[in-house]
């Protein structure tokens, strides 16, 4: 009886230590993929205003109360891939400045089938940051190929080759910018850009 009791103990403690590990290493993980939300002080740097018209390159992310959960689901072997999760993964670490651990979350989000312009708008200026501005704009222009009614994706367009120095590019991308909504605060910032031009 006490050999069968003392057994059952020690089933109880392994089983009461293979819980507390597992607890412990979904919580882990769930804070090393979802960073805690970003502050002001925390937003790009200050070159991205222009490209973004607001300041943000990314004013209109997507929102969902879940999102949370479908991005840490997301994080585990085998499971789908959601390229709305894994864009606003991308969108945490660029407000963060982790410009690398966003370019492969919105690589990951367009590989993972996304249709959506503003995933390769914000792949293409995150590629620009990280000095692989020729990639960014074969990404631009990929975009602009799914979705060329995208007026930020142009206003990018232009922003990053204005900074390569192809001007002639730049006015053109900036141009239709302007046109797509000169009274918009994109197409604004387009044709203050295209102002700056030479």
């Amino acid at each position: 009886m006490m050999n069968r009791n003392a057994r059952f103990w020690a089933m109880m403690a392994l089983f009461q230590l293979v819980f507390g590990l597992t607890v412990f290493a979904l919580t882990r993980q769930y804070y090393v993929n979802v960073p805690p939300k970003a502050s002001a002080a925390m937003q790009p740097p200050a070159p991205a205003a222009d490209a973004a018209g607001s300041g943000n390159p990314h004013a209109d992310l997507r929102s969902d109360p879940t999102g949370d959960l479908a991005e840490l689901m997301s994080s585990f072997p085998g499971q789908a891939q959601d390229p709305a999760a894994l864009a606003r993964q991308g969108d945490r670490f660029f407000a963060e400045q982790r410009f690398d651990l966003a370019a492969q979350r919105y690589r990951q989000a367009i590989d993972a089938g996304s249709r959506d312009a503003n995933d390769y708008n914000s792949l293409g200026l995150t590629l620009h940051y990280l000095g692989r501005s020729g990639e960014a704009l074969q990404v631009l222009n990929e975009g602009i190929a799914l979705d060329s009614t995208y007026q930020r994706i142009w206003l990018t367009l232009g922003y990053v080759n204005s900074q390569l120095g192809h001007t002639e590019q730049a006015r053109a991308a900036l141009g239709t910018a302007v046109q797509m909504g000169p009274d918009s605060e994109i197409g604004r910032s387009a044709s203050e850009m295209l102002d700056q031009l030479p």
